[in-house]
């Protein structure tokens, strides 16, 4: 039996097997970058493109040596919103991964109808007559569009890349919730240290205040001295507030980041800040390489790369081959009977001759869209990069402004002890007093503010290199 459509279809495999995809090569982005980490150790960290990973070590919090800070980091992973939030958007993602692959599957249906309908007719001599006529079938149908140009495989291959962004985007999120937790956390044990320092700081102006009106009492002290005294309590105290305040919405703020409302979380108060781990000398490096946002941000170019392919592939025909196969009969019974089978088989060629322009609107918008993932990935990296620099300087610095505010702390201290003295003796006025113990409460207060600000930068850097110091050892390949 002669088939026309054989020759046609040999053609089509024929070009399945020779053409290829008219997707450009993906490159990761060229950039000029230094050799060595500005603020590090000359010649320890140099930056070596490679490939981004997207895993975030488990626990790296645990440098802080805090068990209520990783308590709260276990709520964190399974109570926040955000969180949750990128792991709904992570399984859309691998649906549309699954959705892509799919069409370049052949599909298969089927169908079965039955219906019965009446005409009429009307002869020569003008009388009608009625006719009832049934028809029922029952069918399959398959087709298979040839991806000859890449248009299918491309889509698979930018929804896989916008899948593993995705991934990357999850494992991002963790990450800065992750570090945020850490930094509210600081944050409230700092607030906590500030009430307790002005707590204390009111018992001996209480004492002062109390000296003062003795020393009215007994002539020796004027009244200016006294409401001196109480004019220092009373700010105090306004302070002591304020610290409290600040503690009770970043415990909210806690609260919110783990998943539960304000009034489920309630932190017993130690004043204690953890001590930071110590900055390596040294950093690796291919410490960059391991954050999630370089590696998402490399992989949406690989994504735009493929949409480039795709809207090529538009400029030429799409090929299918259908096939259909069934039976038809006016009554049920009939339909297992061969006379009443049908089939059919054979490609079909679709392809748009004039469409205005769109599809160069469209081959030039993904070109766009490629430029702009490029310039996002290199701008990623140039913000990281930044941020490592920031808080290797600023981890540093604060290290060095800690040492001097405990100086500084106990110059004041001995400062007031020898006033305090005078002012008893009589030798001195009492707003000698006032500054000495002023000095001793802002350099006290400073050095809780450094403690904080080197916790929150030794924080911040950890999570610019992805939760980790140190590279994992590279395993041997079998």
């Amino acid at each position: 039996m002669h088939r026309p459509w054989r020759p046609f279809l040999l053609v089509s495999t024929a070009w399945l097997a020779a053409c290829g995809s008219l997707q450009p090569p993906h490159e990761r982005p060229a950039l000029d970058l230094p050799a060595a980490y500005k603020e590090g150790v000359p010649g320890s960290a140099v930056w070596q493109p490679a490939e981004p990973q997207d895993s975030v070590p488990d626990a790296w919090w645990t440098l802080f040596a805090d068990p209520v800070l990783d308590a709260l980091q276990e709520r964190a992973a399974s109570g926040n919103q955000n969180v949750a939030l990128a792991v709904a958007r992570l399984r859309a993602a691998r649906a549309a991964l699954d959705g892509a692959s799919a069409a370049t599957l052949p599909s298969l249906g089927a169908n079965a109808s039955s219906t019965r309908a009446r005409s009429g007719t009307t002869t020569q001599d003008g009388s009608s007559t009625a006719r009832t006529t049934s028809s029922h079938a029952l069918g399959l149908s398959a087709s298979w569009e040839l991806d000859l140009w890449g248009r299918l495989s491309g889509s698979v291959d930018a929804a896989r890349a916008s899948a593993q962004a995705s991934a990357d985007d999850l494992a991002a999120m963790r990450l800065s919730v992750q570090a945020t937790v850490a930094q509210t956390y600081f944050a409230l044990r700092a607030a906590e240290a500030q009430a307790q320092l002005l707590d204390d700081t009111l018992a001996a102006y209480e004492r002062s205040w109390e000296l003062t009106r003795n020393r009215q009492r007994a002539g020796v002290a004027s009244a200016a001295d006294v409401a001196q005294a109480e004019a220092q309590y009373k700010s105090t105290q306004v302070q002591w507030h304020e610290a409290r305040t600040s503690r009770a919405q970043l415990e909210h703020a806690l609260a919110a980041l783990t998943g539960q409302a304000p009034a489920a979380l309630s932190l017993g108060a130690t004043a204690a800040l953890p001590q930071p781990p110590a900055v390596p000398a040294q950093l690796p490096a291919r410490l960059l390489e391991r954050r999630p946002d370089i590696a998402a941000a490399e992989r949406r170019v690989a994504a735009a790369n493929a949409q480039i392919g795709v809207a090529r592939a538009a400029f030429f025909p799409a090929i299918t081959l259908s096939a259909t196969a069934g039976l038809r009969g006016a009554q049920l019974a009939d339909l297992l009977s061969a006379p009443y089978r049908f089939w059919s088989l054979g490609p079909a060629l679709a392809a748009a001759l004039f469409d205005g322009g769109a599809r160069s609107a469209a081959v030039e918008s993904a070109r766009a869209t490629h430029e702009q993932a490029v310039a996002s990935y290199r701008q990623t990296v140039l913000t990281a990069l930044q941020e490592v620099e920031d808080n290797l300087v600023a981890a540093a610095a604060l290290e060095r402004e800690q040492a001097l505010q405990l100086e500084a702390v106990a110059a004041a201290q001995r400062a007031l002890d020898v006033v305090t003295n005078q002012y008893r003796a009589g030798t001195v006025g009492y707003l000698n007093v006032l500054s000495a113990q002023t000095t001793v409460l802002a350099a006290q207060r400073g050095l809780i503010d450094v403690r904080s600000r080197r916790l929150a930068a030794v924080n911040a850097l950890l999570k610019n290199v992805a939760g980790r110091w140190e590279m994992e050892e590279e395993k041997p390949q079998p």
